[in-house]
């Protein structure tokens, strides 16, 4: 009962933000597994310009990343966040109205820009509600609350999809319209919102402001910790793209096996995140993330050990790196962005947060493709040893990092 204790001291605003986070993903979740089905399968859009719209939203939402961190500077958090729920209603619900690969390309980007905004700005807010003791449990809350809506996203969009195909994007609209009404109506302005507001008034010219944004986004140790996210994004994004793969032509898994093992990464998330936040408040936030590049390491190693093992073992071993690589999630989400939160002033936060997540996003798209060239030449077994070079790699650049960030910014209440 005394790690849930510790989360009773986080504010009222907090948990509003999280409930915000909660309902916006679980609209994620409705439409996320159907998404590439209904357009290319029952509207006919043929698969590569798919692929098209599908980078057009990436685009559009790294571009909405880095300005909603410019505005959730310049306006405030609160503002910029109702406003992409607002925004994004009508463009998540046009994704019903779609017919063509020009429309679905064109939606697909616009959807993505207007929640684009969205992340800086709730990150800047939870930094700016939380101290420094605090601001990790604050972060891991909404790790929860993203892991369960798009857990129970999945399966209503489901039930909806099974009734109406067009049923879960018009669904996913009513869900960023019912976050754009609760966050208007419940969320307080940020802590910060007076001090935002008289540095915008003393930002002359549109042309300080850019420039202001460009210090604050070019900070070397925002570029260093960007950095170390593509890495760790480039793990990441091997959960849903080679492994699926290694594990259907390995041991031969039908899509229900699959699902039911991959089920480990939610459920450890929603078991274990706010505890083990909890167990490390105390840790200086790079130790913990080089524990995370261990766990990350230790997880690929398992998937390589089961190449040529029997079966069940080669599964377990699916299952222990499934387990093993969501610890290190539960470490690094919460410890990067709480550290890069305090890397910057408050008035450069919405910024620089910005620029972590476009990494990220950059990682998401380059893991695919490296793991996709080692299966399409045959050497994949080759690809789980570069892996688990880069994951030694990323602990070593924390260590380094280490020597660039203060103790206020490392989180360090303790000597740990």
């Amino acid at each position: 009962m005394t790690r849930f204790a510790s989360l009773r001291g986080l504010s009222r605003d907090v948990w509003i933000v999280a409930t915000a986070r909660f309902i916006n993903v679980l609209g994620s979740g409705l439409v996320y597994p159907f998404a590439t089905l209904y357009f290319y399968l029952e509207v006919g859009i043929p698969f590569t310009l798919v692929g098209v719209g599908l980078f057009a939203n990436s685009v559009g939402l790294a571009v909405g990343t880095l300005v909603g961190g410019l505005l959730a500077d310049r306006y405030g958090r609160r503002p910029v966040m109702v406003t992409s729920m607002a925004l994004g209603a009508p463009a998540l619900a046009g994704y019903a109205l779609v017919t063509t690969a020009l429309e679905f390309t064109l939606v697909a980007a616009v959807a993505g820009l207007v929640m684009g905004l969205f992340t800086p700005a709730s990150q800047a807010m939870i930094a700016d509600l939380t101290t420094d003791d605090a601001r990790e449990r604050a972060y891991a809350v909404l790790k929860v609350a993203s892991n369960a809506g798009f857990g129970i996203g999945f399966v209503l969009g489901g039930v909806i999809y099974g009734i109406t195909q067009t049923g879960v994007f018009v669904a996913n609209g009513l869900t960023s319209a019912v976050v754009a009404v609760v966050l208007f109506v419940a969320l307080s302005p940020s802590p910060a919102a007076a001090d935002l507001a008289d540095e915008g008034t003393r930002l002359e010219s549109p042309r300080e402001t850019i420039h202001t944004w460009a210090r604050a986004v070019t900070h070397p140790t925002i570029l260093a910790l960007a950095l170390l996210n593509v890495g760790f994004a480039i793990m990441y994004a091997q959960m849903n793209s080679t492994i699926p793969v290694h594990a259907e032509t390995t041991f031969d898994l039908t899509s229900e096996q699959l699902g039911t093992l991959f089920v480990l990464n939610p459920l450890v998330i929603v078991v274990f995140q706010l505890p083990v936040v909890a167990r490390i408040a105390r840790w200086r936030r790079t130790r913990g993330l080089v524990l995370s590049a261990i766990f990350w390491t230790l997880s690929f190693v398992a998937v390589f050990a089961s190449y040529g093992a029997p079966w069940a073992i080669g599964v377990g071993l699916i299952g222990a790196f499934l387990v093993l690589r969501t610890f290190g999630e539960i470490l690094h989400a919460p410890l990067i962005t709480a550290l890069a939160s305090d890397v910057g002033p408050v008035r450069s936060r919405g910024s620089q947060l910005s620029v972590l997540e476009v990494a990220k996003r950059l990682g998401f798209g380059i893991g695919p493709v490296l793991g996709g060239l080692f299966f399409d030449y045959g050497i994949d077994h080759l690809l789980w040893p570069l892996l688990i070079g880069g994951c030694c790699l990323l602990g070593l650049g924390v260590f380094a990092l280490e020597r660039r960030v203060t103790p206020a910014q490392n989180g360090a209440l303790s000597s740990t």
